[in-house]
C-alpha cells in the first residue's frame, strides 16, 4: 500500500517524500516539474537510501493519473501540487483557477474511480483573508484577499462537500503559514524558478550575491516596525505534522482542519535581523509598496494540532535561517 505524493518534486512535497520513505511508508510521487527539479527526486533516492516511483504527470491529464491509481496500489494521498504564488495569482487569476480547482477535482474524481479514500490536503492561512485578531483558529471566518487563496478556499469546500456526500472520506486539511528553511543536510531546499517570491529565498540570493537587494512589500503596516508580520515553520517540522495528519486518517472518518505553524509571528526586518545574525551578513533591503493582496499580520494558534495530532513545531527562528542559508551556499544555482 502506498501514498500517492501530488507535486512530490516540489519544496514542500520533496521534504514530505523523505519523512514518508523515514518511517517506511511506500511512495509513488507524480509532479508535472513546472515548478520543480527532477534532480530532487535523485536527491531524495541519494538520502533515504530507498527507491521510489515518480512518474511526471500534470493532474489536469486525467488519463495519465488515472493510469497511475490503475498501476499501483494507492491507500493515501498527500495533495500538494499547485501554483502558489499569491502576487502572480493577481496577474493570472485564470491559470491558478484552471490549474489548482481543476487539478484537485481529477484528482478526486480519479480517487472516488479507485476507492482510494484519504487525503492530506495542502492547504494555506491565505483562507483566512484579514483576520480580526490573531493568533488564528481554525473557527475563525474563512475569506481570501487574492486568487491563491481563493483556489484554497474553494478547494476546501469541495473537499467538505465530497466528505459529506461520501461518509467514508477521510480528509485532513492543513493550513499552512510560512514554510521556511531547508533540509538540515543541504541536499533539499526551496529553488524558485525565475525571481522568488517567497522572502527567504530572495534574502539568501541577495545574500549570496545573486541579486542586489532585497524589495521589503510594505513598510507602513500596523506592527512594530511597519512590516509585514507572518508565521515561520520550518519545512521540515512541517512536513512531520502530515505524517501525524495520516495516522490520524487511520483512526478517524470524516474531515479536519489544523493549522500548521508555530503561533509566533515575525515581522520582516526581524527575519533580517536574524538572517544577519546567523551568517554574519548585512543584508541591503528597500522598502517599496505593499503588494496587492497581502495582509499585515497573520499568525497560527497552533494548539488543535498539538492536541488531536500530538504535533507541535520544534525548530527555532536561528535554525529556520541557518539550514535555508545553508541549501543556499551548497546549491548556490538550486539543482542545476
Amino acid at each position: 500500500m502506498a501514498v500517492l505524493v501530488t507535486g512530490g518534486a516540489g519544496f514542500i512535497g520533496s521534504h514530505a517524500t523523505v519523512e514518508l520513505l523515514e518511517n517506511d511508508y511506500e511512495v509513488v510521487v507524480v509532479d508535472n516539474l513546472s515548478n520543480s527539479q527532477l534532480a530532487s527526486i535523485e536527491r531524495i533516492k541519494e538520502m533515504t537510501g530507498k527507491e521510489f516511483v515518480f512518474h511526471q504527470v500534470d493532474l489536469l491529464d486525467y488519463q495519465a493519473l488515472d493510469d497511475v491509481f490503475s498501476q499501483y496500489d494507492i491507500s493515501a494521498v498527500m495533495h500538494f501540487a499547485g501554483y502558489k504564488a499569491v502576487g502572480q495569482s493577481v496577474q493570472m487569476p485564470l491559470s491558478y483557477y484552471n490549474n489548482n480547482i481543476s487539478g484537485t477535482l481529477t484528482l478526486c474524481e480519479i480517487m472516488l474511480k479507485h476507492k482510494v479514500e484519504k487525503l492530506v490536503f495542502s492547504s494555506s492561512a491565505t483562507v483566512y483573508g484579514q483576520p480580526e485578531r490573531v493568533p488564528i483558529e481554525e473557527s475563525f471566518s474563512l475569506s481570501a484577499t487574492n486568487p491563491y487563496g481563493r483556489t484554497k478556499l474553494m478547494i476546501e469546500e469541495i473537499l467538505r462537500d465530497l466528505a459529506v456526500s461520501n461518509p467514508s472520506f477521510r480528509i485532513a486539511i492543513l493550513r499552512y503559514f510560512n514554510p521556511i528553511g531547508a533540509h538540515p543536510s543541504g541536499k533539499l531546499g526551496e529553488d524558485p524558478r525565475g525571481v522568488p517570491n517567497n522572502l527567504i529565498p530572495f534574502i539568501t540570493q541577495v545574500a549570496i550575491g545573486k541579486r542586489q537587494e532585497l524589495q521589503v512589500f510594505g513598510g507602513d503596516y500596523d506592527t512594530s516596525d511597519g512590516t509585514g508580520v507572518r508565521d515561520y515553520i520550518h519545512v521540515v517540522d512541517l512536513v512531520k505534522g502530515h505524517i501525524k495528519a495520516l495516522e490520524y486518517l487511520d483512526n478517524h472518518e470524516g474531515i479536519e482542519t489544523f493549522n500548521l505553524g508555530t503561533g509566533t509571528g515575525y515581522s520582516v526586518l526581524e527575519i533580517l535581523r536574524s538572517f544577519n545574525e546567523v551568517t554574519g551578513k548585512k543584508i541591503p533591503y528597500r522598502i517599496t509598496d505593499r503588494r496587492p493582496g497581502d495582509i499585515g499580520v497573520c499568525y497560527a494558534n497552533p494548539e488543535k494540532a498539538k492536541k488531536l495530532l500530538g504535533w507541535q513545531a520544534e525548530k527555532s527562528l536561528k535554525e529556520m535561517c541557518r539550514d535555508s542559508w545553508n541549501w543556499q551556499v551548497l546549491n548556490p544555482d538550486g539543482f542545476h
